[in-house]
């Protein structure tokens, strides 16, 4: 069953936001459900970014080294992972509204166990949980807008789902000049923004889930040729954002930024994000989605070139948003492209868990050569991986235009 008010690329603002009046009967009950569904995600991804900007600089005022500060947020993307990998089974077993309440608490939570925290351990384990409550959130809320979309809606059900996770995270950039300078009052502020994500799921109601797919059917996916330039991408991608929210604030505060001017800064990348999201994949339906993702590989590298030279902050900033932030759904796009449908959630998961495997290694590594170099090789280290994926996929059409000069040649 079709849902009307994806019928132009902005009614799910108009869904959002009035009540979704246009709707027919049949279908508000599916509009419904997915304008809770974006309501939570909305308040808990804005509790999730300003935790990833914030916590770095909590960090560094209790005086923790470089390579510390990266293995906490590196410890928030190994709670991504292991999320991910038990969110079919929670899901399968609680259904997708208990799930959806219990990962809401668990943020809350997390979120309120920062205000008592000073040693290294306390902060590494308060992020893992609050990293796996983060990936439940991404799991629960993809697969369901899935389910609840058609072969035609999906496409624009995800997009409009990556548009309120960027519009949250720029509004948590923003929220940060306005925290308490205090760790525990600002703590407090955020778990009572988490605890509004509560209010919409009230509504939620969501038929018993299928049983799901065994893990069997993700490594079939790892295997399979087609998506494997893909997986690379999402790895790539998880590697630059999760180095863009974990050391990035590092990084700006390293240059001398204060806690307000570094939640601007990080506010414009986000924002550049959003904005480069439907040029980009317009762009993509008309030139090809290997067109699109050899051009942001090299607007990556020349981001972080400036950034390494120090020349023109901002737009760098810009240019780094822009092509980085669009880099996942494209590849999540290229990667299920002539799948069958069956395969569209299998693929979905393979794929974000090859980007929470990117978030984990990005903070890890970057951190630790700046700590023991520089730090001008974070965007270094960011301009090699945009430079080696660029590299990947100029190779593969190469090699596919070879093969297909070669069977014309046989032909004749």
């Amino acid at each position: 069953m079709e849902i009307c008010f994806l019928m132009s690329d902005f009614s799910f603002a108009h869904v959002f936001f009035t009540g979704i009046p246009l709707l027919p009967i049949a279908m508000k009950s599916i509009a419904r459900q997915v304008a809770f569904l974006m309501s939570g995600l909305l308040f808990l991804t804005t509790v999730y970014a300003a935790l990833n900007t914030v916590v770095p600089l909590w960090l560094k005022q209790h005086e923790f080294s470089t390579s510390l500060i990266g293995v906490a947020s590196a410890t928030f993307f190994v709670g991504n992972l292991v999320g991910t990998l038990v969110a079919g089974r929670i899901i399968s077993g609680i259904g997708y509204g208990m799930s959806y309440l219990g990962a809401s608490l668990l943020c809350v939570l997390t979120t309120l166990c920062l205000i008592p925290v000073d040693h290294i351990v306390a902060w590494l384990g308060v992020r893992f949980v609050g990293g796996i409550s983060c990936a439940l959130v991404w799991v629960i809320v993809e697969s369901a807008l899935l389910r609840l979309g058609t072969g035609k809606s999906r496409g624009k059900l995800l997009a409009a789902y990556m548009a309120v996770y960027y519009t949250a995270t720029v509004i948590a950039q923003l929220l940060i000049t306005a925290l308490p300078e205090s760790q525990q009052m600002a703590s407090l502020w955020l778990a009572g923004i988490g605890a509004l994500a509560l209010i919409p799921m009230l509504g939620l109601k969501f038929d018993p889930p299928e049983a799901l797919r065994p893990m069997a059917v993700i490594w079939a996916m790892l295997v399979r040729k087609r998506p494997r330039l893909s997986i690379l991408g999402s790895v790539s991608s998880g590697i630059l954002l999760g180095t863009i929210y974990g050391i990035m604030p590092l990084f700006l505060a390293h240059q001398g930024f204060s806690k307000s001017w570094v939640g601007y800064w990080m506010a414009l990348l986000v924002a550049a994000g959003i904005v480069g999201q439907w040029p980009l994949g317009r762009l993509g339906e008309v030139r090809g989605r290997f067109f699109v993702l050899k051009l942001q590989s090299l607007l990556i590298v020349f981001a972080c070139m400036l950034l390494v030279l120090d020349v023109g902050l901002a737009g760098a900033l810009l240019l780094l948003g822009c092509a980085g932030f669009s880099l996942y759904p494209v590849t999540l796009a290229l990667g299920c492209d002539r799948l069958p449908k069956d395969y569209l959630v299998p693929m979905n998961q393979t794929l974000l868990l090859s980007f929470t495997i990117g978030t984990l290694v990005g903070p890890l590594c970057t951190s630790f050569l700046m700590d023991h170099i520089a730090d001008f090789m974070m965007p270094l280290c960011l301009a090699g991986v945009a430079l080696f994926y660029w590299s990947l996929l100029v190779f593969h059409e190469m090699r596919h235009n070879h093969v297909v000069v070669a069977s014309l040649f046989k032909k004749l």
